[in-house]
């Protein structure tokens, strides 16, 4: 059984982790330009809970994506 604490295994999970955070800011900008409304100003001027919905279901999805991508 391999050593959870292993320095290669630390390292490669941090990395993997700082990987997947990046796609995941990039893929969250890309669908706040690719939207036509500011996300922003309906999510917290106007309260918009569809939009927030989307958004939420955007980013579980796109979390999905990458942890398969990361995983293998």
């Amino acid at each position: 059984m391999r050593n959870v604490l292993d320095p290669n295994h630390l390292a490669a999970a941090v990395v993997y982790s700082a990987l997947g955070i990046a796609v995941f800011a990039a893929a969250f900008v890309a669908t706040d330009k690719l939207t036509p409304a500011d996300l922003w100003r309906e999510l917290i001027e106007k309260q918009n809970r569809a939009l927030a919905t989307v958004v939420g279901a955007v980013a579980v999805a796109v979390g999905l994506i990458i942890s398969a991508a990361i995983s293998g």
